[in-house]
Order: structure tokens, then C-alpha cells, then sequence
């Protein structure tokens, strides 16, 4: 068995600037650590319980297939503030019917991140 001390997603943009102002100043990720120099190097931010590091470049399209999780306080308050910043917002919260209120950004690159909010009440937030 292959035991996991950290791990994170690795995203290579086609814009890497415009990836590091989405992530850290439209999102607010924090940092975790920079390394490198000029504009390829390479962000590594938090993201919850992991991170996400943005380095280098890509020419190819983004992977369909590529989601990114992220679960917030309050999805309301998500869409405002990311909508008074000017992100591309493709879906505005929702309740699901799992009970979930889910909302739907893209980044510069147009890989699909999912806000989630857990409402009190949903079983997730309890624990047996």
C-alpha cells in the first residue's frame, strides 16, 4: 500500500499570470509557496484540506474531464463577491436535490470549479 503524505493538483495554464491573479486574487487562495522566477514559475496555493499549484505552461486546450471541489461558507455570498470581480460565473448557487447549494466558475483557462456550500441541517454536517 502507497502511503500518502500530501498531495495537490497540478494545473499548467496557457496564461499562467492570469491563473495566479484568478487563483490569488479573485478567488483569495493564500499561499503556500512560490519557487522559480519569471512568469512560469510556479504558485502553490491552499485549498481546503490540499493544494493547487499553478506553474509552467500549456498549449493544449484543458481537459474536459478536470473539476475542481471547493466548499465555502456561504454560496450567496461566494456569488456576489466573485460576480462583483468580474469571474466568469456559469451557473449561480443552486440547491440540489442532494441538499447541497452548489454554484459554477471557470478560470482564465476554462477548467470548471463547483462552490459548494453544506446547509445546517445536511447530514454532512453531522457526525455519528
Amino acid at each position: 500500500m502507497v502511503h500518502v503524505l500530501s498531495s495537490r493538483v497540478l494545473l499548467r495554464p496557457r496564461d499562467p499570470e492570469a491563473s495566479r491573479a484568478f487563483y490569488g486574487e479573485a478567488l483569495g487562495l493564500a499561499v503556500y509557496r512560490e519557487f522559480g522566477t519569471g512568469p512560469e514559475r510556479g504558485t502553490v496555493y491552499f485549498l481546503g484540506g490540499g493544494f493547487l499549484e499553478v506553474s509552467g505552461r500549456s498549449d493544449e486546450a484543458p481537459t474536459p474531464t478536470l473539476r475542481l471541489w471547493m466548499q465555502v461558507a456561504d454560496c450567496a455570498a461566494a456569488h456576489a463577491e466573485l460576480s462583483a470581480r468580474g469571474t466568469r460565473v456559469l451557473r449561480p448557487p443552486v440547491r440540489e436535490p442532494w441538499g447541497l447549494i452548489e454554484m459554477w466558475i471557470a478560470d482564465p483557462d476554462g477548467h470548471r470549479i463547483v462552490l459548494t456550500e453544506v446547509p445546517a441541517g445536511h447530514p454532512l454536517r453531522h457526525r455519528p
